[in-house]
C-alpha cells in the first residue's frame, strides 16, 4: 500500500484534528458526540429549463451545530461539491466562528455546477431556483441561517440570493440580512470582498508579534522581505498577497495555478499575474522564463511562507516531505490533511490552521449582517463629531504655538490623517484587525502555556471546541 492510498479524505482529516483535540479535553461523551456531528443536512434537486431542455442540479445545505443562531457558512459552486464535503466544512465553520466569537453556528451550502459552463443569465435561473428550493425551507433566513459567498461564488450571486429572498418574503424589514457578501449598493459593507485575503494578512502580523511562535518556526524579525508563495490567486489569494506585497514587503516569488506556475526569486508582480490571469483564463504565456507547466513542483520551492489559497488537500502524504517552508498559512479550507499534519509537525513546520487564517471572511461577514439588522452604515452617526473634537485639539495647539511663539507646525499630512472621521471601510478593517489578534493570543496562550499542546492546530480546536461546549451547557445539555 503506498502513502497515497491511505490519505484520509477531507472529512475524516477534520474528524481526526477534532479528535486529538479533544482527547486532551475532560468532556462527557454524550456532549463530545454531540458536538461532532452534524445536526442535519439537506439535498435539494431541481430542474430549470436551459437551451430548450430542462436541465436537474444537485445542491446541499448543511447545519452543523445550532449552539448559537443563525448558523453562518457559505455557499460554493464547483462540480466535485458532495455531503461529506460540505459536512467537513461546517464543521469547520462551527469552530472558526466561536474561535472568532461571532455569533454564530456552523453551516455551509454547494451547489454541483461549474459556473463557466453557463452564461450570465443562465446562472441568475440557477442561482434563483437553488436559493428558491433553500428558502421555503428556512435555511436562508436572517436568524435561522445566513449565507454568504465561497469557492465559485461571489457578490453577485449573493444579491440574486438576497433579492431572491425579499420577493418570497415581502414585509421582512431584515430581508437584506438574509445572506452576506453582498454587493455595496445591495445591502453589503465595504471591505467584504478582500476580507479573507486581509484576514490572512492580519493573521500573520499577529503571528509575527509572537516572539515564541516566530522562534518555533525558525523564523526572525517581521514579514519585511519575507519570501512567500501563493497556491491559488483566486479572491483569497490574491488579495493576500497583495497587502503582504504592498504593505509588508513581502516578496512573492512563486503563484500556482491550475495551468501551471509561475515563479521568480527576484518576485512577481501579483497585479499583473492577476491582470493575466483575468485576460487569459490562466498564466500560460505569461512570461516563458518565469513558467513552471508542473504546478505542483512549485509548491516545493524554499520560501519563508507557504499559502495554500485554493483547494482543500493539496499539501498531503505524497509531498508533505518535500514542502521547503517554515511557516505554512491556511488561507483555504482544509489544505492540509490529517496525515500530511503530522509529517510536516514533525518536521518542525509550523502551520496556522484555517479555522484561524481564514475567518476575516465570516468576521465581516458578521459586521455585514449587524449593518444590515441597525439599518445603518457604521461610522454615520458619529465621523463627524470625531473629526470636530479633533479639530478642537489640533485648533488649540495653533493656538498656544502663535501665543506663546513656539516655533513649530502641524506637518499637513498628520493634520490630514488626524482630522478625519474613520469611515465603514477604516472601522471594518479594525475590527477585523482586533478580532484576528484576540483570537490569536487566544491560540497562543494554550500552545505555549500548555506541555502536552504542540501545534497551533490543536490550540484552536480546543479554544473553539471548549466554547461550544460552554454554550451547549448552558443550554442544559
Amino acid at each position: 500500500m503506498n502513502k497515497h492510498s491511505m490519505e484520509p479524505s477531507f472529512r475524516e482529516s477534520v474528524d481526526q484534528m477534532f479528535n486529538r483535540a479533544v482527547g486532551l479535553m475532560d468532556l462527557s461523551p454524550g456532549l463530545e458526540e454531540k458536538i461532532r456531528v452534524c445536526n442535519a443536512t439537506y439535498t435539494v434537486r431541481f430542474g430549470v429549463r436551459l437551451r430548450g431542455k430542462i436541465q436537474t442540479f444537485t445542491g446541499y445545505r448543511s447545519v452543523h451545530s445550532e449552539h448559537m443562531e443563525p448558523v453562518k457558512g457559505g455557499i460554493r459552486y464547483a462540480m466535485n461539491v458532495d455531503q461529506d464535503e460540505v459536512e467537513a466544512l461546517a464543521a469547520l465553520m462551527t469552530y472558526k466562528c466561536a474561535l472568532v466569537e461571532a455569533p454564530f453556528g456552523g453551516s455551509k451550502g454547494g451547489l454541483c455546477v461549474d459556473p463557466r459552463d453557463w452564461d450570465e443569465h443562465e446562472l441568475e435561473q440557477i442561482t434563483r431556483r437553488f436559493a428558491y428550493e433553500l428558502i421555503k425551507r428556512d435555511l436562508i433566513n436572517p436568524s435561522q441561517n445566513v449565507p454568504a459567498p465561497d469557492m465559485g461564488t461571489g457578490e453577485r450571486e449573493m444579491a440574486w440570493i438576497a433579492d431572491q429572498y425579499k420577493r418570497m418574503h415581502t414585509t421582512d424589514i431584515n430581508g437584506n440580512a438574509c445572506v452576506t457578501g453582498k454587493p455595496p449598493h445591495a445591502g453589503g459593507i465595504a471591505g467584504r470582498v478582500e476580507a479573507t485575503g486581509r484576514g490572512v494578512q492580519y493573521a500573520l502580523r499577529a503571528f509575527f508579534r509572537d516572539e515564541e511562535g516566530v522562534k518555533k518556526a525558525g523564523l526572525s524579525g517581521d514579514l519585511d522581505g519575507k519570501r512567500v508563495i501563493v497556491q491559488g490567486l483566486g479572491n483569497v489569494g490574491y488579495h493576500a498577497a497583495k497587502f503582504l506585497r504592498d504593505e509588508d514587503g513581502s516578496i512573492v516569488t512563486g503563484i500556482i495555478e491550475r495551468d501551471g506556475a509561475l515563479f521568480n526569486p527576484d518576485g512577481l508582480d501579483v497585479d499583473r499575474v492577476r491582470d493575466w490571469i483575468a485576460k487569459h483564463g490562466g498564466i500560460s504565456g505569461y512570461s516563458d522564463m518565469h513558467h513552471v507547466k508542473d504546478g505542483a513542483k512549485v509548491l516545493e520551492e524554499e520560501c519563508d511562507i507557504l499559502i495554500p489559497a485554493a483547494l482543500e488537500g493539496v499539501i498531503n502524504l505524497q509531498n508533505a516531505d518535500r514542502i521547503k517552508t517554515s511557516l505554512i498559512i491556511e488561507a483555504a479550507n482544509g489544505p492540509v490533511t490529517a496525515g500530511a499534519d503530522q509529517i510536516l509537525r514533525e518536521r518542525g513546520i509550523v502551520i496556522i490552521p484555517d479555522m484561524y487564517a481564514n475567518a476575516g471572511g465570516v468576521t465581516v461577514s458578521y459586521f455585514e449582517w449587524v449593518k444590515n439588522l441597525s439599518h445603518i452604515r457604521f461610522g454615520r452617526m458619529g465621523r463627524r463629531q470625531e473629526e470636530s473634537r479633533h479639530q478642537l485639539i489640533v485648533g488649540e495647539l495653533e493656538r498656544l504655538s502663535r501665543d506663546k511663539g513656539f516655533d513649530w507646525e502641524l506637518s499637513p499630512d498628520f493634520k490630514e490623517k488626524y482630522l478625519r472621521g474613520a469611515d465603514e471601510l477604516e472601522l471594518v478593517r479594525s475590527g477585523l484587525d482586533d478580532t484576528m489578534r484576540i483570537a490569536y493570543q487566544a491560540m497562543a496562550h494554550v500552545w505555549h502555556g500548555r506541555d502536552d499542546v504542540e501545534d497551533l492546530r490543536t490550540a484552536a480546536y480546543l479554544v473553539a471546541i471548549d466554547r461550544v461546549a460552554t454554550s451547549y451547557r448552558a443550554k442544559g445539555l
